[in-house]
């Protein structure tokens, strides 16, 4: 990433000194199919002219631009020699009048890393599909520009596409004499603008309002993705949540979308989850289900469909002056993804998710030795790069969550309509955000905004009880903690829950009290006199944002019963808490899977069992001490095969229960069960083994050397798809051989020739706890590439080497120190890599303490 970067201070700077007018952006992208012309990479045409203005004229500035050559460039009509102003990531302006026409036209490359314009050839029909991702800084890949977020300027584009093509960009486009040209675009940010262009399915739709005013607003849908899904993808279900959360927004926003038409491309090879671009959002296209998926798949959908759409006010409408402000678009439509799932879709139960799941990867980042503030300092683009993560989003959105319960839903809701009527198309800080909650709340939003923004780290909250001669409360109190790193004591409103057992052994609340939880210790007087608990949940309803922790005697109940608590929040949250004492050692590992394998069977919610399944693996192969793990293994894997065969036939929780016992599969009574539900000597009352199915079956075969190349290739004939490729590779990559291992880590590590999508397949094939030996000698080899990698690639791309191939599989003091070691000896290393692997340094440490926990309760 050689001279790539920009910072904040560069940043401020040309903000100081520049103004946008506009941009007309030409892109000739008829060179994506045929035969590519010569060596390097392959290229197509940018010819961009920016009209912008100079607050001191004489001055100089620079323009932004990545690409392999530019051919002209000439600035208020003086042709300008591109080798003297042009070096690689920058144009350099000099002498800059009140007024200014740059215009420059380059050949930029087409990107196989989802940065920039990606260019993915469909292996099922040798069709070419286009798309682009720019955030935080990648549209200086595509055309020239001011590459920061607070110099918003109209668009046009013109794109000249293959013939049959069809192509989508922000505004309306229309096709003349072989040329698109698309509506000039409001003022927006670089990162957001957007061209899509191939030969897609395309479905489109229309979403009709009439407001109490009697204006009436129509908004075209259309809804796209690759030739090869058309049969898979379900896009009235698309629409129908589309349609729902634009009631929801204006009936909560007060301001009409404003970007006219409203696309939502699915794109293949995407490294995100989706992107939030005006007029043409672009998701993953795992979104479009190529087999039977639990409802949690369907909700997870609506839920970014939902988050995107927030977007199109927080992030688009009014964006952040620079990336420190991140939150103020991720945080809102995080929050708003559910809260609007909730209010508008059949998706009611979508808090239970975030409790469970978005808030756990809160929880991960902010206790890692890179946890910042929800308002970050972010002093460049890396670091830009680097925040999109569960503090700017998940953290954010609990925040959030708990101002809604702090200053009131209507004053909140107030609030974000006088922000964005007070700063549409413009740009915002903190302090703008604030101004009109205080009015709204008419509270002083600084104390708040300290405690919760402005400071990092969580706290945990646990009860203590007292109990009188006569068995009842006495006193109940909450105890704040905070760690040593960062010993903020925050306010919390939270509700504590008491709960028994009624008729049948349920465990139901029988009293709630909220309160207020301000410094190290908080009396709950309304709880004194109320029967003695079996239960105490402090943060009951999920009001804040803290690790909730459990007096002896709830410990031991939820040890008991945990699957009598008919509250499905409540149990949530229970688990949550499990999780989160299992990743801190004050929880064995083996009485967490204990308790999944009692307990997780009983689960109504399936976003709940899934992500049990998920910390059930994780507790086994990173907590559990090594002596109990191939006992734990054969625990997991009669426990999911005894839930399966138990679960009613083809239901969603009978496939959750086949997957996770694929996952966890190792015996050869588990492996030959796998291979007659392949072949058909085996069945399961209910469960259809279709294609995703299939490969998810094959993958541990693969891992235990039962399943080889040919048995892979013959399964790739079968599912000749994209999605078919990435599922061989991560397959074949799994494989139990050295000679697998080394071909793997030359084609991540020392050639760039795979595509972002096989890259990371192939790190996840190659990384498997059931091979931990076979890896052990690239635990030396990757402290001497990573630098190397981080220099020469993009940072997508690095960022997936140094994060999947940490060797945290070696779980050894000696990994450990080897971390500690190359960290001191790489001071001077990009900070960005730097923080990647303190973070997987930290991951490791807490591992080999819930080891020690574990090992301890063995021997208890």
């Amino acid at each position: 990433m050689p001279g790539e970067n920009l910072t904040r201070d560069e940043a401020r700077e040309r903000a100081a000194l520049l103004s946008v007018d506009g941009y007309e952006v030409s892109l000739d992208l008829r060179s994506a199919v045929g035969e590519q012309d010569g060596d390097g990479p392959r290229t197509f045409r940018s010819v961009t002219t920016i009209r912008f203005r100079c607050a001191e004229p004489g001055a100089s500035s620079f323009a932004d631009l990545i690409a392999p050559s530019v051919t002209a460039v000439s600035l208020n009509g003086k042709d300008l020699d591109p080798g003297e102003v042009f070096d690689g990531s920058r144009i350099l302006l000099e002498d800059l009048a009140a007024d200014n026409e740059l215009v420059v036209d380059a050949q930029c490359a087409y990107s196989r890393t989802g940065e920039g314009l990606h260019r993915f050839v469909d292996p099922e029909d040798g069709e070419v599909y286009l798309y682009t991702q720019y955030e935080p800084a990648d549209s200086r890949r595509v055309f020239a520009n001011f590459e920061q977020p607070d110099l918003k300027a109209p668009f046009r584009f013109e794109v000249r596409a293959p013939e049959g093509w069809t192509v989508w960009s922000n505004g309306a486009g229309r096709q003349t004499d072989g040329v698109w040209r698309f509506a000039e675009t409001k003022p927006i940010s670089t990162y957001i603008t957007c061209v899509v262009a191939g030969p897609y399915h395309y479905v489109t739709d229309t979403y009709e309002r009439t407001f109490e005013d009697g204006t009436r607003l129509e908004i075209p849908l259309g809804a796209m993705c690759r030739k090869g899904l058309a049969r898979h993808f379900d896009a009235d279900d698309v629409f129908l949540v589309t349609k729902q959360g634009l009631d929801f927004f204006h009936d909560h926003f007060d301001f009409p979308y404003p970007f006219g038409k409203y696309d939502q491309a699915f794109v293949p090879e995407y490294n995100l989850g989706a992107m939030e671009n005006p007029g043409l959002v672009t998701f993953r296209e795992e979104y479009i289900f190529r087999g039977k998926v639990t409802r949690a798949a369907y909700e997870g959908r609506a839920n970014t469909i939902l988050h995107e759409m927030a977007h199109m006010w927080f992030g688009d409408l009014v964006t952040m002056v620079w990336w420190d402000d991140l939150w103020l678009k991720e945080s809102f439509a995080d929050f708003m993804g559910a809260f609007a799932n909730v209010g508008a879709t059949r998706f009611e139960d979508a808090w239970i998710t975030f409790a469970n799941r978005r808030k756990a990867w809160a929880y991960r980042a902010d206790q890692l030795p890179s946890t910042h503030p929800v308002t970050a300092d972010i002093r460049d683009l890396q670091d830009a790069k680097l925040n999109f993560d569960g503090i700017t989003y998940a953290k954010g959105a609990s925040v959030l969550k708990q101002l809604v319960a702090y200053v009131g839903q209507d004053a909140f809701l107030e609030g974000a309509r006088r922000y964005f009527k007070r700063h549409a198309y413009g740009n915002t800080r903190l302090a703008d955000l604030l101004s009109v909650l205080e009015e709204t709340s008419g509270r002083d939003m600084t104390a708040w905004s300290r405690s919760w923004l402005q400071t990092a780290g969580v706290n945990s909250l646990t009860p203590q009880v007292l109990l009188g001669a006569d068995g009842r409360i006495e006193e109940l109190a909450v105890v704040q903690e905070a760690p040593e790193s960062h010993p903020e004591l925050r306010p919390h409103r939270v509700a504590v829950g008491l709960y028994r057992r009624a008729e049948a052994g349920a465990l139901e609340r029988y009293a709630r009290a909220e309160t207020d939880v301000d410094g190290a210790r908080t009396v709950v007087a309304e709880l004194a006199g109320a029967e003695a608990p079996e239960l105490v949940l402090v943060n009951d309803d999920d009001l804040t944002y803290c690790k909730t922790r459990f007096d002896a005697t709830s410990l031991e109940t939820l040890k008991a019963a945990l699957g009598d608590l008919t509250d499905p929040l409540a149990r949530a949250l229970c688990w949550s808490a499990l999780w989160n004492m299992t990743r801190d050692a004050l929880l064995p590992a083996r009485d967490f899977v204990d308790l999944v394998l009692r307990f997780a069977g009983r689960e109504s919610q399936i976003g709940v069992v899934q992500m049990l399944h998920a910390w059930a693996e994780s507790a086994l192969v990173h907590y559990a001490a090594p002596a109990w793990r191939e006992t734990g293994g054969r625990l997991l894997a009669e426990g999911a095969l005894r839930e399966l065969r138990a679960a009613e036939p083809g239901s969603e929780h009978q496939l959750a229960w086949a997957r996770f016992f694929a996952s966890v599969a190792s015996g050869e009574g588990d492996l030959a069960l796998l291979r007659g539900l392949l072949d058909g000597t085996e069945k399961v009352d209910g469960l259809e083994v279709d294609q995703e199915l299939r490969w998810a079956f094959l993958e541990p075969l693969a891992a235990h050397g039962a399943a080889g190349e040919e048995v892979l290739a013959a399964e790739l004939a079968r599912d000749d798809t994209a999605s078919g490729k990435r599922h061989q590779v991560r397959c074949l990559a799994a494989r139990p051989s050295a000679a697998v291992k080394a071909q793997a880590w030359a084609q991540v590590v020392e050639s760039d020739a795979l595509s972002n999508a096989l890259t990371e397949a192939t790190i996840e094939g190659f990384a498997r706890p059931s091979q931990r030996e076979l890896t052990a000698p690239y635990a030396e080899k990757y402290f001497a590439a990573i630098e190397r990698v981080w220099a020469q690639r993009s940072i997508q791309i690095g960022i997936h080497v140094v994060r999947g191939l940490f060797p945290s599989l070696q779980d050894s003091p000696e990994t450990l120190a080897a971390t500690d070691a190359w960290l001191a000896a790489h001071e001077d290393a990009a900070p960005a890599l730097r923080r990647l692997v303190l973070e997987a340094r930290d991951d490791l440490a807490r591992a080999l303490r819930g080891q020690a926990c574990d090992a301890e309760a063995a021997t208890a």
